[in-house]
């Protein structure tokens, strides 16, 4: 098979995966952007000489400027942990296009606001800003892989909201790689830190132009009685007429999972809630949901992201510039995996397997880092270059990026994005987001003092939360790769779990060849891109 072959469900016209799906995707995913790029400059930034000579960094006491930089850094997550919940009924009364809107006009003027920082006003503009531009991102985190998933086909699901991963990694990239920019080119200066922040505005800028052109989420208009208009998207969406076998495969699935969903759960704004306190079922898959962005923050991703050049400078690397250099090729290998990821492995070797490789080699890698760090001491025995052992830490500290990037760093949305059925998928995205952001708070406020007390021991730390999330997932977890989002029901209702997955695909082949014979097709018979060339 090859890079972009196809794992379907059923028989699929060519016609469904065309531009249009892939460009919604690519709009939507400026959220990423957003995100991506917030999360890598910020720990640059701080570090800027000109950055802190503007708000007199050499006055303070270590403590304090850790307790400062925790701060800045911590309270945009703190901002999108409520932002992610608000946007639950702006998704559920509004849609999916006004909630991708509205995250960016707020993301917008959060952004906006920190231009106007400096040393005489403090950092009051600073911290608001960045309490708005994280619920911003809170809410687009939401809001952006339901409306990506709602409308894939289940082949390309996992690519597809593999974009939304894509974006924000290339927001990472350009966030790792802007600081050491304008610390090589320019003399340090109030512009030189302006910059950073001013380069916010362009992802925010491009979604919210880009929002107002998206097609609405065909579910969501079905959900809320709208079945004229949502066929017509989704003909649109798939480039299929109306009357196509496909679509009317998918109409009558769609359809038939909001029947049982309304009977089964309801589909008003607190009929979710209900049925996660009453169905233990229910309330599982939330558990489930949500505790893998605690292993995935439990890798240690975010205090590196956040603060890369105190990581850099632990392993040995000297020097603000060098530091930020390391960084970015940092970003860079995460992006090129993320590509990787994308395009074939997501929708080929599958979620569950992804997350068990990456979590027990990247274990591996921060054992052999931490263990480097504590026989070496790097901190207290500076030199001018890298020994061998420290350039073998660099070496184990990249290929711990490569384990970790195709696995933990994305899958994590994807399976969220998926794993839930229609009435309950806006509170469970909105949950398993608000899960990130709260963990992710947590990482991002106390690593500079995890760092100043434990040491190397941050290593061994996440090594053995990785090693943890191997049991988690191998017990927990199943395959969700090219199951409809209809059938989750069936597929988290199969035990054991690791070989639900074949036993869902078998029953749905099953049940494809009993439709396609009722009307008249042969089993595994494509539909034409009309009904007339059918007749």
């Amino acid at each position: 098979m090859g890079i972009l072959g196809l794992v379907e469900d059923r028989p699929t016209p060519k016609a469904v995966y065309n531009w249009r799906v892939y460009l919604l995707a690519a709009v939507a995913s400026m959220a990423a952007c957003m995100i991506g790029y917030d999360s890598a400059f910020i720990g640059g930034t701080i570090a800027l000489k000109s950055f802190q000579d503007e708000f007199k960094f050499d006055e303070m006491t270590p403590s304090y400027r850790n307790l400062l930089s925790a701060n800045i850094v911590s309270l945009y997550q703190a901002g999108a942990f409520f932002g992610s919940f608000f946007a639950y009924p702006i998704g559920h009364f509004y849609g999916r296009k006004v909630g991708l809107i509205a995250a960016a006009i707020i993301f917008t003027v959060g952004a906006g606001m920190m231009l106007g920082v400096s040393g005489e006003r403090g950092f009051a503009l600073l911290y608001a800003g960045r309490v708005l531009a994280g619920m911003g991102v809170g809410a687009g985190s939401n809001m952006t892989p339901i409306y990506i998933s709602e409308l894939s086909p289940p082949a390309i699901r996992g690519r597809l909201v593999g974009v939304y991963e894509l974006g924000w990694q290339i927001g990472g990239l350009v966030g790792f790689w802007i600081n050491y920019g304008v610390d090589s080119t320019m003399e340090p200066s109030r512009i030189q830190w302006i910059i950073p922040l001013a380069v916010q505005l362009i992802p925010s800028g491009i979604l919210l132009i880009g929002a107002f052109f998206l097609r609405e989420s065909p579910r969501w208009l079905f959900q809320r009685g709208r079945r004229e208009e949502a066929i017509r998207n989704l003909s649109w969406i798939r480039q299929l007429p109306e009357d196509d076998v496909y679509m009317v495969e998918e109409i009558n699935a769609i359809e038939q999972a909001f029947e049982y969903q309304s009977a089964k759960i309801g589909v008003g704004f607190w009929d979710p809630f209900k049925a996660a306190v009453t169905n233990k079922k229910i309330m599982y898959r939330l558990f489930l949901g949500s505790a893998l962005f605690l292993w995935q923050n439990g890798s240690g991703i975010n205090a590196i992201n956040y603060y890369s050049p105190t990581i850099f400078k632990s392993i040995g690397i000297r020097g603000t510039n060098t530091s930020l250099f390391t960084t970015g090729i940092f970003g860079v290998v995460k992006t090129v995996v993320t590509v990787v990821w994308l395009l074939y492995l997501i929708d080929h070797v599958g979620r569950r397997l992804l997350l068990l490789i990456g979590a027990t080699g990247g274990s591996v890698c921060l054992w052999i880092v931490g263990a480097y760090i504590k026989i070496a001491a790097p901190e207290e025995n500076a030199k001018e270059t890298m020994d061998g052992g420290g350039i073998a830490a660099m070496f184990f500290f990249y290929l711990w990026t490569v384990f970790y990037t195709p696995s933990w760093n994305g899958t994590p949305w994807v399976m969220n994005s998926e794993m839930f059925d229609p009435s309950m998928r806006a509170l469970a995205q909105a949950c398993a987001a608000g899960s990130n952001w709260l963990w992710n708070f947590l990482i991002s406020r106390f690593t500079p003092q995890m760092f100043a007390t434990m040491g190397y021991g941050v290593y061994f730390f996440f090594a053995s939360l990785m090693m943890c999330s191997v049991v988690f997932v191998f017990f927990l977890v199943p395959e969700t790769k090219g199951i409809p989002l209809e059938s989750m029901d069936g597929l988290f209702e199969e035990q054991p779990v690791w070989r639900a997955h074949k036993k869902v695909l078998d029953k749905l082949r099953e049940d494809e060849d009993v439709f396609r014979q009722e009307i008249g097709m042969e089993p595994g018979e494509k539909g034409s891109d009309s009904a007339e060339e059918r007749v």
